[in-house]
Order: structure tokens, then sequence, then C-alpha cells
């Protein structure tokens, strides 16, 4: 890819490749954030549905880290919305870091 000699202007072809290397932070974020929090609700909903002697053995660690939950469905809507949160900042924060090296690379 080269730049028009001429008067130096940007090809078309730069133009697409630089645009695409860039993400969205907040799009990315906010992604990010739905799916964990998704993830979190249905996880604990299915092994409350599910039943049994000891229901979510494993995924009770999760109340070390986020506090309130459990595994029932409050517990599970609590979860979701730590899920949600700690998606957001994460998926906004990658992005975010995208973006500097990519412009860096640049």
């Amino acid at each position: 890819m080269e730049t028009d000699k001429n008067n130096d202007q940007v090809l078309p072809e730069e133009k697409l490749f630089s645009g695409v290397l860039l993400l969205n932070a907040k799009v990315v974020g906010l992604t990010l954030g739905v799916i964990f929090g998704l993830g979190i609700f249905v996880a604990t909903n299915w092994l409350v549905i599910k039943g049994g002697e000891r229901v979510g053995p494993h995924l009770i660690l999760l109340s070390q880290y986020f506090i309130g939950y459990k595994v029932t469905f409050w517990g599970s809507l609590i979860g979701a919305a730590y899920g949600f949160a700690l998606g957001t900042i994460c998926g906004a924060l990658m992005g975010w870091i995208y973006n500097k090296i990519a412009i860096f690379r640049q």
C-alpha cells in the first residue's frame, strides 16, 4: 500500500485498513458486560432449577468477590449486575488498550 506520490493523498485501501483497526471501547465494554451478566444469570438459574442436595458448590465461591451473591434466583440477579459491571469495565479497558496499541503501531 503506497500513497500517491504526486499529491501525497492516502489511497482508499489505506483508509479502509486504518479504519478497521480501531474499536469502539464503549461498545466492546457493553457487549462483554451483557455476556458476563447473562452468563452468571443463566449458570446460577440452571443450577437452581436443576436442584439437588448441594446446589452449586463451585459457583457459590463467587460470593467471595460479589457481596450478596448466592446460588438462588435473587442471587442470580445480584450476580448478573456484578457480571455486567465487571464485564463493562474490562471490555472498555481492553478496547481502550487495543486502540492505543493500534494507534501506536500506525
